[in-house]
């Protein structure tokens, strides 16, 4: 088994150990519980959270608490600030993913794609199997498994109704390696964005957030100069089709609540808890 199958097969007992610990928040559930819940023991486990996210489960569960979400949200402004000086596709840590970007232009949206050759790929990553789609100018798609394979591709053959598709799962599985390396590697990928520009600013915007930080609705709208605009800001988050390279996973409510994730608020809070392990260590 490939050290990315590995890390999926982890991914889907931390996401059940997530979920078990939503449902019992009240009662605060200790470790014994959490294992016992997923069917492992303790030491089990514990190898696991060590292995897939470099901590153990009880650290790892802290940083989803709403109280750590809060501060995190106090921080934001000043996080922000230092992000937009950066600038779009600044990496901020030494072995930081360079997310670069470009919007289709007004002709190629009206003529539905036609004449562009997009391959695309299911392969594993850590949280779980995804499709993956590409352009020669890069990613145009990235959706996690989630049910039927036949609906992802109907998906994905919906959006881009006139490119000619073609099936590489050899491919996706090298561009995955590329996003989600065995070992902390410097690399870069390339996006090419679908949308309105409003949908396009607010995704860049997000793509400017650092890993490991988390901001509300209403500071990401504040940072695009459109305070009123924290509904719409949340409708654009909604309609982003390349998940993760796009990192609507770092917009939460206000309250310090995960809110809502188009692949499930479990993987979601499984994005946020690996990142702010790798931020703190």
């Amino acid at each position: 088994m490939s050290s990315a199958q590995t890390a999926a097969r982890h991914y889907a007992i931390v996401a059940r150990s997530i979920a078990f610990v939503r449902t019992h928040a009240r009662s605060q559930p200790a470790l014994d519980e959490i294992a016992a819940a997923v069917h492992l023991s303790p030491q089990h486990l514990q190898r696991v959270f060590a292995e897939w996210a470099g901590i153990s489960p009880k650290r790892f569960l802290q940083y989803l608490t709403k109280e750590y979400a809060r501060r995190q949200l106090a921080d934001a402004a000043d996080v922000l600030a230092v992000s937009a000086e950066a600038g779009l596709g600044s990496p901020s840590r030494l072995h930081a993913l360079m997310v670069s970007c470009e919007a289709m232009t007004p002709g190629e949206i009206k003529a539905a794609a036609r004449g562009i050759d997009i391959g695309f790929g299911f392969a594993p990553t850590p949280f779980g199997d995804a499709l993956v789609a590409w352009t020669a100018r890069g990613v145009c798609h990235f959706a996690f498994r989630e049910g039927d394979d036949a609906a992802m591709l109907g998906g994905l053959r919906a959006r881009w109704p006139a490119a000619t598709l073609r099936h590489d799962d050899a491919c996706g599985r090298v561009l995955m390696q590329r996003i989600f390396p065995g070992t902390p590697t410097r690399g870069s990928v390339h996006l090419v964005l679908r949308g309105t520009n409003f949908q396009i600013k607010v995704w860049e915007a997000l793509m400017r957030i650092e890993p490991g930080r988390r901001l509300s609705y209403r500071q990401l709208a504040d940072a695009l100069g459109m305070p009123h605009a924290a509904r719409a800001v949340g409708g654009a988050l909604a309609a982003n089709t390349i998940g993760y390279l796009i990192p609507c996973h770092r917009v939460i409510r206000e309250s310090g609540e995960v809110g809502d994730y188009r692949w499930g608020s479990e993987r979601k809070l499984a994005m946020l808890g690996l990142e702010a392990a790798r931020h703190s260590g």
